[in-house]
């Protein structure tokens, strides 16, 4: 028995020496070849939430990593401008990106889903759907033929309504209302009779200081306030009808990605899921604390009325329909998506809802 009992343990030390061994030679290897990387943003360099985000999960790979694969991160026109970021990244200029899909409409439609959708998904749902159900596998799909790797790798929350130079009490007051909004939340504003404008973010304050815009959202009470919006506009409306849980993305050159170990693969992988929710932890402790600076500051802060959002919502469901008859791919991820809404908001409404609202 004894010596069976040396020979149990004798075998367990041989493995574990031999799992250190195998530790240590994968870290030689990895401090053997050292990867540098670059990857292009769509927002300011270090500009709050959005920006930052991309330097956390730059720092998040570098960290994991052991220094073995470093990524320099660059703002909004440093190598390419803000719209720029995808045919940039996909053409292999940079190995990486960092951006929202709701850009690249012009590319392919169903982009847009792995952002948000007007009236859609909450960031709980849209990572659950992501994560757990087909979302991440549809993406990648959609994703194939531009050479690119998509992974989720931030959430702002729900959003504001945007920033308007004059009130907004019913649906007449959309038409003609030139707003930066881009997106599926551009087109539903079109057909309420306003015209939609994709603007870069350093963009937003001159055009609608200057009248280029009567309105613009950007984000909400955190980034708004970095950018000064409330110098710009007099009222602050809310819901972000428009983005109620958008996902940013981070996308990688599939060229590179594939050249890369399956441990640098896992290792960005889990940077970005971690990236992930440090933004919309970052967003929430930041955003009540710019709210409160706006409420000091007596913006007229005001909740759309229910008229205007029911035809919004319906105006949403129209395009959303149209978009899923587009090509087969939009519908593939439009059934997905509606399908996976329908069943995960009953959960949403007795959770988060009842909980919100069984008090005052």
């Amino acid at each position: 028995m004894k010596n069976n009992r040396r020979k149990f343990f004798k075998s367990i030390g041989l493995l574990t020496a031999g799992a250190v061994a195998s530790g240590l030679s994968s870290e030689k290897s990895y401090a053997q070849k050292k990867i540098q990387w670059k990857m292009v943003t769509s927002w300011p360099k270090n500009f709050p939430g959005l920006g930052a985000g991309a330097e956390t999960l730059a720092n998040y790979i570098n960290l994991l990593s052991g220094g073995s694969l470093k990524i320099k991160v660059f703002g909004a026109n440093e190598l390419v401008p803000p719209l720029g970021v995808f045919d940039y990244v996909s053409s292999g200029g940079a190995e990486m990106g960092h951006s929202g899909a709701y850009y690249w409409k012009g590319k392919t439609e169903a982009a847009q889903f792995f952002s948000s959708v007007p009236f859609g998904m909450t960031a709980q749902e849209m990572n659950a759907w992501l994560y757990y159900g087909d979302g991440l596998q549809l993406w990648e799909k959609v994703y194939k033929d531009f050479n690119l790797v998509p992974r989720p790798a931030g959430n702002t929350g729900v959003q504001m309504g945007g920033w308007f130079n004059k009130e907004i009490n019913s649906t007449d007051d959309l038409k003609g209302l030139k707003m930066r909004i881009p997106g599926l939340g551009g087109e539903v504003l079109a057909r309420a009779g306003g015209t939609p404008f994709t603007l870069a973010g350093s963009e937003i304050f001159t055009s609608l200081q200057t009248g280029v815009i009567d309105a613009t959202e950007w984000v909400g009470p955190y980034n708004d306030r970095a950018f000064g919006l409330h110098k710009a506009a007099k009222f602050y409306y809310y819901p972000g009808w428009h983005e109620p849980g958008p996902s940013l993305e981070c996308i990688i050159n599939k060229d590179a990605y594939n050249n890369l170990s399956k441990q640098h693969q896992s290792i960005i992988d889990i940077a970005c899921k971690a990236a992930n929710i440090d933004m919309i932890s970052d967003y929430m402790s930041k955003n009540y604390q710019a709210l409160e600076f706006f409420q000091k500051e007596k913006v007229q802060i005001k909740q759309f009325p229910k008229e205007v959002l029911s035809k919004l919502n319906s105006i949403s469901k129209e395009v959303l329909l149209e978009l899923s008859k587009k090509d087969n791919l939009s519908k593939q991820v439009y059934d997905s998506y509606m399908n996976f809404l329908k069943r995960v908001r009953p959960w949403t409404l007795i959770s988060e809802d009842g909980y919100l609202n069984s008090f005052e």
